[in-house]
C-alpha cells in the first residue's frame, strides 16, 4: 500500500511539474533551439568572439550592416531604448552587432555604426566566410540587392534579434518593431532568472 500511495505522489509530482507556468514573453519562444547555439567571429579590433565572453549577462545578437536604411538603425535604437528603460539593470545586458556586409563595414565603420547605440556595443565583423557560417547557424538569411552602381546595393536579411540568458543559451526571437517596451519586459523576465 505504501508503495502505491507513494508511486501516485511521484506521478502527480511529475504532473505538477508538466504544468509549471512557462514565462509570459512577447517575443518568440525559442528555448531549447537547435540553432545559434554558437558565434564565433572577431571584434573590429580583431580579437576573436564568442558567446561565452559575455555569460553572466543577457545578450542580444542582431544582424545587419551599417547603410541599412531603415530595420538596422530602427532595431539598434529600440535596444538602446529597452537598456535606458531598465535602468541600472540596463548595464547588465549586452548588444552585439554582427555586420551582414563586411565588405563595406570597415572595423572602424562597424565600431563606429555600434558605439552610436551605446559606447559598450561589441560589433563583430569576419571576412564573408565567416559571415556565412555564423548567419547559417543562426538560421539568418541576408543576400545582396543590387542597386545602380555595383557598390550601391543594399542587403535583404532577417529582421529580428536573438536574446540570450545569463548562461548563453538562446531564448527568445525578438521581432523587428517590436518595440522597446516588450523586450524590456522579455530581457526584465531573463534578468531574473526565467
Amino acid at each position: 500500500m505504501n508503495r502505491r500511495l507513494f508511486s501516485l505522489f511521484a506521478v502527480a509530482a511529475v504532473l505538477a511539474a508538466c504544468g509549471a507556468e512557462k514565462p509570459a514573453f512577447k517575443s518568440i519562444d525559442i528555448t531549447g533551439a537547435e540553432y545559434a547555439r554558437r558565434l564565433e567571429l572577431p571584434d573590429t579590433s580583431g580579437k576573436p568572439r564568442t558567446l561565452a565572453d559575455f555569460k553572466g549577462k543577457v545578450v542580444i545578437v542582431f544582424f545587419g550592416y551599417t547603410q541599412c536604411p531603415d530595420v538596422c538603425p530602427a532595431t539598434m535604437a529600440e535596444i538602446a531604448e529597452m537598456r535606458q528603460k531598465l535602468g541600472a539593470e540596463g548595464a547588465q545586458v549586452q548588444p552585439v552587432f554582427v555586420t551582414v556586409d563586411p565588405e563595406r563595414d570597415t572595423d572602424q565603420v562597424a565600431s563606429a555604426y555600434a558605439t552610436t547605440f551605446g559606447g559598450d556595443v561589441v560589433a563583430l565583423r569576419g571576412s564573408v566566410e565567416q559571415t556565412r557560417a555564423a548567419a547559417k547557424e543562426f538560421k539568418v538569411f541576408f543576400a545582396k540587392a543590387p542597386g545602380r552602381t555595383a557598390d550601391s546595393y543594399t542587403i535583404d536579411h532577417t529582421a529580428g534579434a536573438f536574446v540570450f540568458d545569463r548562461q548563453g543559451k538562446v531564448r527568445l526571437f525578438a521581432r523587428y518593431g517590436s518595440g522597446a517596451d516588450a523586450l524590456a519586459h522579455d530581457v526584465k523576465l531573463l534578468l531574473g532568472g526565467a
